[in-house]
């Protein structure tokens, strides 16, 4: 049976996957479309994409490890102050334990008997203080290192989607555009699939959602480079 703290962890790894692969993906497509609308270079092209996805990759994993480690030390000193709460002023958790289940709709000696079996349970009552009076999830001592490494992973590999039509067109940057777009709204619509696989909703509303949004972004970065090429310097 999975502890709480593995069943958010759990989460907590698909939802970085989750972003990363989005943000990496979306980002050097807005950037490849910028540019290819503003440019023939096709070296500039990948020059600028590369950079982005190495700068892209190394932020998006040093945000996921200083969140989740702050979240880490925020949950530890939650915990330390509970536990003195729960040794110094006892009658008092009590009764906020009895707040929390009379929301649950919970009453008379039915409710008596739950708060006394959880005040009795040090771990039991522990945890749900923490889960249900503070709203905090657990955060393990490698999550942290993990979140890093998963986010990381995830844009990099998102990152270089967009980019695989121009290692087949030459120098052809309108067909390496078009391509980037038709792979990287299917890898989008992969991606919502796959979330809404893992977790609740429909598989096409939730595919079709994170391509709609990602291709629009990816649009944002073509008028911008269209508008700016045209420009005269």
């Amino acid at each position: 049976m999975r502890t709480l703290s593995e069943q958010h962890a759990r989460r907590t790894l698909l939802s970085d996957f989750i972003l990363g692969s989005q943000d990496g993906l979306v980002n050097v497509l807005g950037i490849i479309l910028g540019l290819s609308a503003a440019t023939q270079n096709i070296r500039l092209i990948f020059v600028a994409t590369l950079a982005a996805l190495g700068a892209e990759s190394i932020s998006m994993g040093a945000v996921a490890y200083t969140s989740t480690a702050s979240r880490r030390r925020l949950y530890l000193r939650e915990t330390d102050r509970e536990t003195r709460e729960m040794r110094d002023v006892p009658d008092q958790e009590r009764h906020e334990i009895r707040q929390i289940l009379k929301g649950w709709g919970y009453s008379g000696q039915e409710l008596e008997d739950i708060v006394s079996r959880i005040a009795a349970n040090p771990k039991a009552w522990l945890e749900f203080m923490m889960s249900y009076e503070l709203e905090l999830a657990p955060v393990g001592e490698n999550e942290a290192r993990n979140s890093f490494l998963t986010v990381l992973a995830s844009t990099f590999a998102g990152s270089i989607i967009p980019i695989i039509p121009f290692l087949f067109v030459g120098g052809n940057i309108m067909a390496g555009a078009i391509g980037s777009v038709m792979i990287s709204g299917a890898a989008l619509f992969l991606i919502g699939w796959f979330e809404a696989k893992a977790t609740v909703g429909s598989l096409w509303k939730n595919g079709l959602q994170i391509a709609a949004i990602g291709l629009s972004a990816g649009l944002a970065g073509f008028l911008i480079g269209h508008f700016l090429g045209a420009t005269p310097g």
